[in-house]
């Protein structure tokens, strides 16, 4: 039998197989509660066959949507609108669910992708945006606000009020969005943290927010529950975040109990250039997993081949 369909246990959470659906940003969300199309989306994917299922972005703060239609999970609108939707796969099938939690940082306040997908001017609906540093994603752009300790606390203390709604409504395990340019990226990448107190400057110091934010999360969150991390292994940019780093960021995750790392790459720059072809990030994964033992996860561009 192919390992991709033997079980694999994370914390008390056994599955079946090792294919999870991946989170799929749907933009369609009204004031970050999810509606109808979720409870279409959510409850389909649950009838597929994997062994999990993760929730699209949550957004911990409605600042750190990436659109104005992004899902979030911050207060108890958005917690009740996913109670059904959570009602009814537990109904209907046994797969578990995950959910990926976010902060778009200096990439929030954006169009939906179909609107075009740039930065939504305040004059227009937009927002201001923050970052570890005040250097936008690209030139034009509104700059983000430099975090400071005040700012920093209360996105933190946002992760961890997500997750405590999180276990409130019965959801099975966590991903933490370290990837794709959002804000635990943007510290990781000094392409967008160019901070010169303990948060910037050296790979230690640029580690310390999203460790941070991770062993938050995970002090609140049921033990027998697992918690994963998405990283970006490469930023695709030369001097900035690269698969080395990656894999030190893995050690100190592995260290504090997370439970798998997904690898992705890109995102915090326009500048990349990615070499797209079939499996391009499984290496990622396999290097990552070689290096530190932890279990990985591989995404991006599977499919048949003849």
């Amino acid at each position: 039998m192919s390992a991709l369909f033997s079980p694999i246990k994370l914390r008390g959470l056994a599955l079946a197989n090792r294919i999870m659906v991946a989170p799929m940003c749907q933009y369609s969300a009204e004031n970050g509660a999810a509606n109808d199309w979720h409870f279409t989306h959510i409850n389909t994917l649950a009838l597929s066959g994997a062994s999990m299922f993760c929730i699209e972005a949550t957004h911990v703060e409605a600042t750190g949507r990436i659109t104005p239609g992004c899902l979030g999970l911050w207060n108890e609108a958005t917690e009740a609108a996913l109670k059904p939707i959570l009602a009814s796969v537990r109904k209907h099938s046994k797969i578990a669910v995950a959910m990926q939690l976010a902060h778009a940082g200096r990439k929030g306040s954006s169009y939906q992708p179909w609107n075009g997908g740039q930065q939504i001017p305040l004059a227009e609906g937009g927002w201001q945006t923050e970052g570890p540093s005040a250097l936008p994603h690209k030139e034009g752009e509104l700059a983000p606000l430099a975090l400071d300790a005040q700012g920093l606390k209360r996105v933190r203390d946002a992760f961890v009020a997500a997750a405590k709604r999180a276990d409130r409504l019965g959801i099975d395990a966590l991903e933490l969005h370290g990837a794709h340019g959002y804000l635990l990226h943007q510290f990781l990448s000094p392409i967008a943290n160019q901070r010169t107190d303990q948060y910037g400057g050296t790979l230690q110091n640029r580690l310390r927010y999203p460790l941070e934010v991770f062993d938050a999360v995970r002090a609140v969150f049921p033990n027998d529950k697992p918690i994963g991390v998405k990283v970006s292994a490469t930023d695709w940019v030369e001097g900035g975040w690269d698969l080395e780093q990656t894999i030190e960021f893995a050690r100190e995750l592995k260290q504090r109990g997370a439970d798998w790392i997904d690898a992705s790459s890109g995102g915090v720059s326009p500048k990349q250039k990615i070499p797209l072809s079939p499996g391009y990030q499984v290496p990622f994964a396999q290097a990552i997993r070689k290096a530190t033992g932890v279990t990985t996860m591989a995404v991006g561009l599977f499919g048949f081949r003849d």
